[in-house]
């Protein structure tokens, strides 16, 4: 007989089935045994009693979190025992037959009550112990269905999904790095992407036109509630031939109608949504996210908005990341970004007051995606790079990009909300790392790999790597 799932329980009475899973917590009432079992789907109340002898006494033996598996039949709750704040609580499961597939230890934490919450370096180094609370299990399950929501939408919207490479160049885009050295190609290195920037830049050169992918994103950066080191993914799209009114209508559309399908409950109260040049905001609200919803103890309340008309440059900080360039300017958002048309004779002039085509998506007081109409004519990308300071030889770093734009290269734009933000922000949890399977911590450390980790000096070697001095 082959297993079946808790789910299924419901329309299977007076059947006899096998199910599979966890024991989630052992009772024992009198004479009976009871068990409720944990699969993927949820739960389902499993009673042994003293009539099947080897049954029952394997039964007594279970202890929470063991992996068993029960034969029995399905049969309906007497109308004083039925659970109300279960899915299966009409039903339960008469055991004819229990076994015990593998013991477990008592866990570092309860997985029944998640309201005992252990710290964060315990979580993360016991996760696969965390994932078992129901409250992160539905966090990983909605995950899934927001992206399979979003791969169908833009796909019925004539985009292609193309998935652009991991190992890639260094350059200097704002974060830092993180880097892989070659052992083929000893003293010099692949970059992991801090974004698919350039990548999609060159599939517009190349025609696709549309383009999107869920898209690793990795950068060497310090934690924030909203912000995870080391890894994220974001909803990567790009579009040719676009305004930057398109690119706003098309994400409005996909969330709205994501929100709608996969977060049935909330709302969204103002639509079209809110269009704010980041002048307005900062001098009304201080900040260029604002939270604008009405009621802000309304988990409920979905208050997006778009702030445009950012500055192109920003004065550049002396921690900044364009390698000491020595200029005040750094770009506002990254170097890719259009000005504005009516601006571009600033560039010359003024190139602090130049406005750019680019646009943050903000829901209730994060920024959740940022994007922009992209540099497409060389001669005005050849000035920002002046303008932000860069050297012959920084520039030389981008001669791929600066090439493929002599063969003809479309006006294009787009955007790349973060998936674990913009889900952070829409089921009110408190720190992307709720959203992610495997996150770090917010020392960029993986307490459950170990990582990251000293690695074998014959690895090093073979490397043409040597290390002057360790962290202890």
């Amino acid at each position: 007989m082959s297993r079946v799932f808790t789910s299924q329980a419901n329309k299977l009475i007076g059947k006899s089935a096998v199910f599979s899973g966890w024991a989630q917590t052992v009772r024992r009432m009198g004479k009976l045994v009871f068990i409720n079992l944990r699969d993927k789907d949820g739960l389902l109340q499993i009673t042994c009693s003293p009539d099947i002898e080897k049954t029952y006494e394997t039964a007594r033996k279970v202890r929470p979190e063991f992996v068993i598996q029960v034969k029995g039949k399905i049969v309906e709750r007497d109308q004083k025992n039925i659970n109300p704040d279960m899915a299966t609580g009409k039903v339960e499961v008469s055991v004819e037959k229990l076994t015990i597939i593998s013991e477990s230890e008592t866990p570092p934490f309860e997985i029944v009550n998640e309201e005992r919450q252990a710290s964060e370096e315990i979580r993360l180094q016991y996760r696969y112990l965390d994932l078992r609370h129901e409250r992160m299990k539905q966090n990983l399950v909605v995950r899934h269905q927001a992206i399979h929501f979003i791969r169908n939408y833009l796909n019925n919207e004539g985009f292609i999904e193309i998935q652009t490479p991991i190992l890639s160049k260094s350059t200097p885009e704002g974060a830092r790095d993180y880097l892989v050295p070659s052992r083929i190609h000893k003293g010099k290195f692949f970059a992991l992407p801090q974004s698919p920037q350039q990548y999609k830049q060159l599939l517009m050169v190349a025609g696709f036109e549309r383009y999107f992918q869920i898209a690793p994103c990795f950068r060497d950066e310090a934690a924030r509630a909203d912000r995870s080191p080391g890894e994220f993914y974001q909803i990567d799209i790009e579009m040719a031939f676009v305004e930057q009114e398109d690119i706003l209508k098309l994400s409005e559309n996909l969330f709205s109608a994501m929100i709608k399908e996969v977060f049935p409950n909330k709302k969204i109260p103002q639509t079209p949504w809110p269009r704010l040049t980041h002048a307005e905001v900062m001098k009304k609200y201080g900040t260029d996210k604002p939270d604008l919803r009405k009621d802000k103890k309304d988990k409920d309340e979905l208050a997006f908005a778009w702030i445009i008309d950012f500055p192109l440059f920003t004065k550049q900080s002396q921690e900044d990341y364009f390698h000491g360039s020595g200029n005040k300017l750094a770009p506002s958002h990254h170097m890719f970004t259009a000005p504005k048309k009516e601006d571009i004779p600033l560039l010359e002039s003024s190139p602090e007051q130049v406005r750019a085509y680019q646009h943050d998506l903000v829901l209730n007081g994060f920024e959740v995606g940022g994007g922009s109409i992209r540099i497409h004519q060389p001669e005005i990308q050849n000035k920002v790079f002046d303008i932000i300071g860069f050297s012959k030889d920084q520039k030389k770093q981008f001669r791929h990009l600066m090439t493929a734009f002599k063969y003809g290269v479309p006006p294009h734009g787009g955007i790349a909300p973060g998936v674990e933000r913009i889900l952070m922000a829409i089921m009110g949890e408190k720190s992307v790392k709720e959203i992610m399977a495997f996150p770090m911590t917010g020392e960029a450390r993986d307490p459950m790999m170990g990582a990251p980790s000293k690695v074998a000096p014959a690895q090093l070697r073979e490397l043409g790597i040597k290390i002057d001095k360790e962290d202890k």
